[in-house]
């Protein structure tokens, strides 16, 4: 690369730090709650970006939580154990065998991957589920669907004295029912709840798809709780972004000031969003 050339790279990321200036005080000292899963998590390269991405937040005054899935470890694990998955209206039924490889993967595998990853950049990254310290306590879902949980109280103590000594939650999406059985939780359910808890600044639903949709196709970049719902009910939001919204919904309905759902694999697909004008995704406000 010629000199010239490499002035210009340096001065353009000189201007975009300068812009970003007034998304890093608006974000100071705010708690964002980022739900990681599907394909950003499928590849080494995606995880280090997220990683140092979360990092970075942290380092210029965000509180980041991560709340993390990971629906296709637990089938390969399953698969390969030969446990069979029976579905109820498409959703897992969860017995006791499968909780137990549920909650090896997921508290295990999965969580600890994410917290290396994140150490590795330099941060202090803490992994823990929805059963410790009573974090997340879940009534049974649907009974059809075993022991699959909602989360009824939430108890964000142990995040706020994580915050305190500048670490980063990394929580599993289970926890513990009223009679000691532990619960699978849906992630972006648990990221919800976790969000409307802390009362959290942002809701960050890392999804495979760029937004929501209008009915041309096009990405809706802002919507109010009141056009989620319009759009639902003529079918313009529709199949799997139906539970997203209905998590962004219940989030802001539980004092979460906005939600955004963007794509994961989009590289700096967070702090596009927190500390640009552009943004990403789309942006779901009450009315």
């Amino acid at each position: 690369m010629k000199k010239r050339d490499m002035n210009r790279d340096w001065i353009a990321t000189a201007r975009t730090l300068s812009e970003a200036l007034p998304y890093l005080q608006r974000y100071d000292g705010a708690i964002v709650v980022i739900k990681f899963g599907g394909h950003a998590m499928g590849s080494d390269e995606a995880m280090e970006t997220f990683a140092r991405d979360v990092v970075l937040m942290q380092q210029v005054g965000v509180n980041p939580v991560i709340v993390h899935g990971g629906g296709p470890m637990i089938n390969e694990m399953l698969e390969k154990l030969q446990i069979k998955s029976d579905f109820v209206n498409g959703k897992r039924v969860t017995d006791e065998a499968t909780m137990e490889v549920v909650e090896m993967v997921l508290s295990g595998r999965v969580n600890k991957r994410i917290v290396q990853a994140i150490n590795r950049q330099g941060g202090k990254a803490v992994g823990l589920s929805g059963k410790d310290a009573s974090l997340i306590t879940c009534d049974p879902a649907d009974p059809a669907l075993g022991l699959v949980g909602d989360p009824t109280d939430i108890k964000p103590d142990i995040l706020h004295t994580l915050f305190a000594d500048d670490a980063i939650p990394v929580i599993a999406p289970l926890g513990a029912g009223r009679n000691g059985e532990t619960f699978n939780i849906n992630g972006d359910t648990a990221a919800g709840a976790i969000a409307a808890a802390l009362t959290a600044d942002r809701l960050l639903l890392l999804t495979d798809v760029d937004g929501v949709r209008d009915a041309t196709g096009a990405v809706v970049t802002e919507l109010t709780a009141g056009q989620i719902r319009q759009m639902t009910a003529d079918g313009t939001i529709a199949g799997g972004m139906i539970p997203k919204t209905e998590t962004a919904l219940t989030a802001i309905d539980g004092g979460v000031r906005a939600v955004v759902i963007l794509d994961g694999r989009a590289p700096n697909a967070t702090l596009l969003e927190l500390y640009t004008e552009h943004g990403a995704g789309s942006l779901i406000r009450a009315n």
